[in-house]
């Protein structure tokens, strides 16, 4: 069973993943984007452990809530709405448990993931955050499954770099997207990544 303690050390784990990585995720982002992504990130999260050390939610869900909402507020561009709506629709599914099984996150993450495919208009092979996402969430649930979805997430993440963009910033760059990690991929599979350091995959 998964309570809050674990969820907010999900997120502090996260944190730190984004901070370590934050320089490769800014340089992904000079090819395809605004420069802009690893900075954003890092300031977000580092507002999400400040929240969650201030005042830490006593429930899973209402961590990832608290967590959505302060990327929302903190991260500029595309990022902080996705990766807000992403947390938030996930807290919001967990509901009020004080303990969720790995198959009841991978459930509520599922919701959070097409929540961000309805808010982007996107799908997996469009070159965005859904191709570490998707397959990520189909790996979670059973036995051994934290380290499936960060494996998934990682695969997902290196896939992108033969697509042409179809959505967002980079798709404005056609063909000259192609040869190119999506920057919101490889956070999202630093993302993931956390989640199975926590549950100790």
């Amino acid at each position: 069973m998964l309570d809050a303690d674990f969820f907010r050390r999900w997120m502090v784990t996260a944190a730190a993943a984004v901070d370590r990585e934050a320089g490769r995720l800014t340089e992904l982002d000079s090819a395809i984007g605004d420069a802009d992504h690893g900075i954003n990130m890092r300031r977000g999260f580092q507002a999400v452990t400040q929240a969650l050390e201030k005042e830490p939610p006593g429930t899973p869900g209402a961590v990832m809530v608290l967590a959505g909402r302060e990327l929302i507020s903190k991260v500029g561009g595309a990022s902080g709405p996705l990766y807000g709506t992403l947390l938030r629709r996930t807290g919001k599914a967990l509901g009020d448990a004080a303990e969720v099984t790995a198959e009841q996150l991978a459930g509520a993450l599922r919701a959070g993931v097409d929540a961000v495919a309805a808010l982007g208009g996107a799908a997996p092979g469009d070159k965005t955050m859904l191709d570490a996402l998707v397959p990520a969430v189909g790996a979670l649930g059973g036995p051994g499954s934290f380290g499936a979805a960060r494996e998934a997430a990682a695969k997902g993440a290196l896939d992108t770099v033969p697509l042409r963009a179809r959505k967002g910033r980079a798709s404005y760059l056609g063909e000259r997207s192609i040869g190119h990690e999506d920057p919101g991929a490889a956070s999202s599979a630093l993302l993931v990544g956390a989640l199975a350091q926590v549950a100790g995959a």
